[in-house]
């Protein structure tokens, strides 16, 4: 084995690769993989090249985005995290993940859409505050939500649904509307006292 001898513990279910630090050489095919090779440790830790351990088609996502993260992790069947050895905190830090290429694909659709959806709250409400778009869009593009975001409607970013998820933002947001409704104000009726408060913010984001 060619990595160091401290390495973690899986837990069930998690699949792991480890950067090594060392040369490297494959305990299954024998090739020399050299230093920084990507390894990864069978049941019987043997340590085997991406090749062997029948990885070498997922693509490397690096840390930095953690939503696109998030998504591609869970569009890939499989997604080993990677890890590399730090010597100087003497410990194993993680480094990305490994995808499946559709996984990635997918998931920066997905990414792709709700800029494109922030993008259109902009250029409808130009006065909306600067972070609000993409936490508006985010939330309302989820996924198998049910939300506004993932309508026919909102695909095409027509006006009327992308008001509807910046209506409903500055009714949660920016209103009582969660107080009324924890107190046991029906639903519409929570929504008919808070309409004029709903469409102060509304005005003022329209106009810049």
């Amino acid at each position: 084995m060619s990595i160091e001898t401290a390495a973690p513990v899986r837990s069930s279910g998690d699949l792991r690769v480890f950067m090594s630090n060392r040369d490297s050489r494959c305990d299954e095919c024998g090739e020399d993989l050299g230093r920084r090779a990507w390894i990864f440790l069978a049941g019987n830790r043997a340590a085997l090249c991406l090749s062997c351990a029948d990885l070498d088609h997922l693509w490397f996502l690096p840390p930095g985005d953690a939503a696109l993260t998030r998504r591609a992790r869970k569009y890939s069947t499989l997604a080993p995290v990677v890890l590399k050895w730090s010597r100087a905190r003497k410990r194993y830090e993680r480094q990305g993940l490994l995808v499946e290429e559709g996984a990635l694909q997918r998931a920066d659709l997905d990414a792709e859409f709700v800029v494109r959806f922030a993008a259109r709250i902009r250029q409808l409400y130009p006065g909306c505050p600067s972070d609000r778009p993409e936490q508006i869009a985010s939330h309302a593009c989820r996924k198998y939500s049910g939300r506004v975001g993932r309508s026919a409607a909102a695909k095409r970013l027509d006006e009327e649904a992308v008001q509807l998820a910046v209506v409903a933002h500055v009714r949660h947001d920016g209103t009582r509307y969660d107080e009324l409704l924890a107190r046991g104000v029906e639903r519409r009726d929570a929504r008919d006292r808070i309409r004029e408060d709903v469409d102060r913010v509304l005005s003022r984001w329209r106009k810049g």
